[in-house]
């Protein structure tokens, strides 16, 4: 037999036992596992911890030993697990013959003004922003400049956050937010006159208003050089502005950043909560001309569990209250509300248009889209947030050009599609689109919105008749 034929069937032969042994092994383990599985008694049994965890929840179990490791306050990154109320117990009511659809060669008007009373308002292609991530503190710099280029090509803004200042962010952008932090940084009028509008950071629907901190062992070198903090000092935010101290505070302040940034929108930024319209009212007074507002399903770099799951309102609750009370102290014409916190997709954005919103924030839904498929040069061994993080561990091999590509183009596509859904309502505009359009699917998100459910007398009343 020639040799090279003998190799190839001892290899047959081989690969066949291979698969055969194998299958009885699995086979051997299975029926073994099985057996323990089946026969054992629960304080034996290790099914005892899938009824444990299936009870008290995988994620609660995690952070227990996350607890009992540190004996500190935990940083959870990316938001709540939670499943709060959202936007899935509204549906909108496309047309046919009442009213026929958009058609397709009909241009869909997105262009969206914030601060449309300001002698410099911020005039954007869409009403999808990026929301405040801060460079050095959470984010990289190459991760920020992706951000920003990509705002540009989307032809919308994006927002510094509460980092310390980045020119490379400045030059990129069309459109920069300038989120005037809690800190002591980025603070100089040759900065904030940088700016097209102004955030003052008041608290965000992650953490609340408390204050923050970094570890100094979590900073990178350029950045506590850039704030002059000693080596081993961690980096402290404080939980409110020294300026809201004195009495009518916020309206002095107010009036100093208009003046110096000579008219951009200036705005504030703060979580839903039960006391919201008490602090619309503040702000309204004060003569800001932005509201940005945050439900409890948004996101931060890392916060207590804690504020992240069992503070604030959620975003679709708080919206409604918050455009109810501008609408019943006549300042919803004069003030722009952006509405933040767990937008994951066009149809929750939408919604939140309709019921009153005039822009959208979105945070982790822009870097899950700036990392793209760049997210597997951290996979499967670490998280995909490595590449974008300040201190990742693949952070110097985020290539943000492709990023800013990446995130141009999730804008683009997620504004494309408002505008499809624009068509189906037979209109031309977003701005068009309001609470008539919608129908609640479930009598909690009825009483919530004021929207009557889909099946109620009220609703078939209001379409049969028009009133």
């Amino acid at each position: 037999m020639d040799k090279k034929l003998k190799w190839i069937l001892a290899g047959v032969s081989g690969a066949a036992g291979l698969f055969f042994g194998s299958r009885m092994l699995a086979h051997q383990l299975v029926k073994s596992m099985g057996q323990i599985f089946t026969t054992d008694p629960y304080h034996e049994n290790i099914a005892e911890a899938f009824s444990a965890a299936y009870r008290v929840g995988m994620q609660n179990i995690w952070e227990a030993n996350l607890r009992a490791e540190s004996g500190a306050i935990i940083s959870r990154p990316l938001g709540s697990p939670r499943k709060f109320l959202n936007f899935n117990g509204l549906a909108f009511s496309p047309v046919f013959l009442s009213k026929l659809p958009t058609p397709l060669n009909t241009k869909i008007e997105t262009k969206t003004i914030i601060g449309k009373n300001c002698r410099k308002p911020l005039i954007l292609a869409t009403p999808i922003i990026i929301s405040g991530m801060a460079y050095g503190i959470a984010l990289s710099k190459e991760a920020k400049m992706a951000l920003a280029q990509g705002s540009a090509f989307a032809g919308t803004a994006t927002n510094t956050g509460e980092g310390l200042w980045l020119q490379e962010e400045r030059d990129l952008a069309a459109n920069l937010i300038i989120q005037y932090n809690r800190g002591s940084w980025s603070k100089d009028p040759n900065i904030l006159k940088q700016g097209d509008m102004i955030e003052i950071q008041l608290g965000q629907g992650a953490i609340a208003g408390v204050s923050q901190y970094s570890p100094a062992s979590s900073l990178p070198k350029n950045l506590r050089k850039q704030l002059k903090l000693p080596k081993h000092n961690d980096l402290i935010i404080g939980p409110s502005h020294q300026e809201l101290a004195e009495k009518d505070g916020l309206k002095k302040l107010v009036n100093r950043l208009r003046e110096i940034t000579g008219g951009v929108p200036i705005g504030v930024k703060l979580a839903f909560h039960n006391s919201i319209e008490r602090d619309i009212d503040i702000a309204v007074d004060a003569g800001v001309d932005v509201l940005a507002l945050e439900g409890t399903q948004a996101a931060t770099k890392g916060a207590a569990p804690i504020l992240e799951d069992d503070f604030g309102l959620p975003t679709i609750i708080g919206l409604c209250r918050a455009v109810e009370h501008l609408e019943q102290i006549g300042a919803k014409d004069q003030v722009s509300l952006i509405a933040s916190g767990g937008f994951f997709t066009p149809g929750d954005m939408l919604k939140a248009l309709a019921l009153g919103a005039d822009a959208i924030y979105i945070g982790s839904m822009a870097l899950f889209a700036m990392t793209h498929t760049q997210s597997f040069k951290a996979l499967p061994f670490e998280p995909p947030t490595q590449v974008a993080w300040a201190r990742g561990k693949y952070a110097n091999r985020l290539n943000w050009k492709e990023g800013a590509k990446s995130v141009a183009k999730y804008i683009t596509s997620c504004t494309l599609e408002l505008a499809e859904g624009v068509r189906a309502l037979g209109k031309t505009s977003i701005h068009e689109v309001n609470r008539s359009d919608l129908v609640s699917l479930d009598e909690t998100t009825a009483a919530v919105t004021g929207i009557p459910t889909a099946w109620s007398k009220e609703l078939v009343s209001q379409k049969q008749y028009g009133f």
